[in-house]
């Protein structure tokens, strides 16, 4: 059986023993080396070629996501894995842009650490689902600030109207939902084309369910 190549990079040294003794006890894992810094984490790699870092992001020198990216750019094929006890949403989008392939806190069960280093060693991603719920919060925050600001010059008034466009609505539907005259309606859409920038009312209404409208209305 071909074992999966593993370097510990950790500054305390318990810890690195507690995580040896369980890898060394699996028969498809084996621990190569291991390091305190990210110095130390950089050589290791470059000397023994592991499959898989498992990085620990707060080090004596630099921090592990720079050693990371490092290692990345000196050993493209070496995989590394954050492991740490920050859940940082900055810190994992770091991380990520440094070319890990994974970020777990350690908190982690043990069954689920082995997953996610055996999954690493494959190839593949693995984010822990606890920042894995962490990112997608974030990210929904970012899409919402996005949505609103692609409303920000319409009133209230024409967002009503905006939200009736993109249900497929006619401007007599929307006149007689709204209590408006027909008139008042056709200005309102044509006033809310110029604003966004759009051509005609098929445009606005694509635009309207693509940022969301029904969240603002």
């Amino acid at each position: 059986m071909t074992r999966l190549r593993i370097l510990l990079v950790d500054d305390h040294e318990v810890v690195r023993l507690g995580l040896r003794t369980l890898l060394q006890s699996e028969p498809d894992l084996e621990v190569v080396a291991e390091a305190g810094t990210a110095d130390e984490a950089v050589q290791a790699a470059v000397s023994h070629l592991p499959q898989v870092v498992l990085m620990d992001i707060r080090l004596p020198d630099r921090s592990g996501i720079e050693a990371c990216r490092e290692i990345r750019q000196r050993c493209p094929t070496v995989q590394v894995l954050m492991l740490t006890s920050y859940g940082d949403e900055d810190l994992v989008t770091e991380a990520v842009a440094a070319g890990a392939a994974g970020y777990v806190l350690k908190q982690l069960s043990t069954d689920d650490l082995l997953e996610a280093i055996r999954s690493v060693g494959r190839g593949d991603a693995f984010l822990d689902p606890k920042v894995t719920k962490k990112l997608l919060s974030r990210i929904q925050r970012a899409e919402l600030t996005t949505d609103a600001a692609a409303f920000r010059d319409l009133s209230e008034r024409e967002l009503q109207v905006l939200a009736l466009v993109a249900q497929g609505k006619s401007n007599a539907e929307i006149a007689q939902e709204l209590v408006l005259s027909p008139l008042t309606v056709r200005n309102h859409v044509s006033t809310i084309l110029s604003k966004l920038g759009l051509s005609n009312r098929i445009e606005a209404a694509i635009y309207a369910v693509r940022h969301h409208i029904d969240c603002f209305v």
